[in-house]
C-alpha cells in the first residue's frame, strides 16, 4: 500500500456520538450540536419540573384556593413570559445556525478541483487540474467484495480506488450523476451533497488532518444502493504531489 494508515474515521460498534471531525465545517457542526443539546436538556428538565409541580399541587383533593386558581381564565404576565422566553431561545439558536449554513456555501479560491460522478452502482472521480496534453486522471471506485477483503479492511466500506486529497488545501468538489439520484456523503468531513442527473452541485472542502475517511451513498438509488462506499485518503501535500505525478504519467502513457 502506497500510504500508511493514519487513522480510521469510520462508525464503530455501539457508537453514540459523531465521528472525529476532519474539517472546520464538521467541527462547527459538532459544536453546534453540543450547544443545542445543552439547551434541549435544560428545556426538557424545566418542562418536566413544571408538569410535576402542577400534577402534584393541582389535584381534586386540594383546597378551595387552588380550585379558584384553576378556574382562572388566563394569567397575563405568565403568558407574556412564556411567549418571550421561547422567542429568545429561538433567536439564540438561529444566529449560530445561519452562520454555519452560510459557511457551508462559502467557496475560497480552490487550488484543486475534484469531479465526482455517481453511477449505478459505483463512483467515478476525475482530476483534471494541471493536466498535460488534455490528459487527466480518471478513477472508477467499486466496493471490494467480502472474499477480497484484506486484514484490517472494513466490510462494505472498502473500495478499489480511494480518493486521494491533500490536507490544508482548499478543494472544490463538483458532484453530478450519470443516471439516477445519488448522494456523496462522508460524515467525518461534514459532507452530504446530492448527485443529480443533469445538474452540477458544488461544495468546498478543507481537510485539516491526514487520515482515511469513510462514507456511503446516502440517497436510495436502486437495489445496490448499500454497496456504493466512499473512501477519502487525506495525505500531506508532498505525498499528494507524488501520487498525482505518478498517476498522471500512467494516464499519459495510456493515452499514447
Amino acid at each position: 500500500m502506497f500510504f500508511e494508515i493514519y487513522s480510521l474515521d469510520v462508525s464503530r460498534k455501539w457508537q453514540m456520538l459523531f465521528q472525529d471531525p476532519g474539517t472546520p465545517l464538521m467541527e462547527g457542526i459538532v459544536d453546534f450540536h453540543h450547544d443545542i443539546m445543552f439547551i434541549i436538556i435544560f428545556i426538557v428538565v424545566a418542562v418536566l419540573f413544571m408538569i410535576t409541580v402542577i400534577v402534584h399541587n393541582f389535584t381534586q383533593t386540594e383546597n378551595n384556593e387552588t380550585k379558584a386558581v384553576m378556574r382562572g381564565s388566563h394569567h397575563t404576565v405568565l403568558e407574556i413570559v412564556w411567549t418571550i422566553i421561547p422567542s429568545i431561545i429561538l433567536l439564540a439558536i438561529a444566529v449560530p445556525s445561519f452562520a454555519l449554513l452560510y459557511s457551508i456555501d462559502e467557496l475560497i479560491s480552490p487550488s484543486i478541483t475534484l469531479k465526482v460522478v455517481g453511477h449505478q452502482w459505483y463512483w467515478t472521480y476525475e482530476y483534471s487540474d494541471y493536466s498535460i496534453d488534455y490528459s487527466h486522471i480518471n478513477l472508477e471506485s467499486y466496493m471490494i467484495g467480502e472474499e477480497d477483503l484484506k486484514p484490517g479492511y472494513f466490510r462494505l466500506l472498502e473500495t478499489t480506488a480511494r480518493v486521494v486529497l491533500p490536507t490544508k488545501v482548499h478543494i472544490r468538489v463538483l458532484i453530478t450523476s450519470a443516471d439516477v439520484l445519488h448522494c456523496w456523503a462522508v460524515p467525518s468531513l461534514g459532507i452530504k451533497t446530492d448527485a443529480c442527473p443533469g445538474r452540477l452541485n458544488q461544495l468546498a472542502l478543507f481537510i485539516k488532518r491526514e487520515g482515511i475517511y469513510y462514507g456511503q451513498c446516502s440517497e436510495i438509488c436502486g437495489v445496490n444502493h448499500g454497496f456504493m462506499p466512499i473512501v477519502v485518503e487525506a495525505v500531506s501535500l508532498t505525498k499528494y504531489s507524488q501520487w498525482f505525478s505518478n498517476h498522471l504519467d500512467k494516464s499519459i502513457n495510456f493515452n499514447w
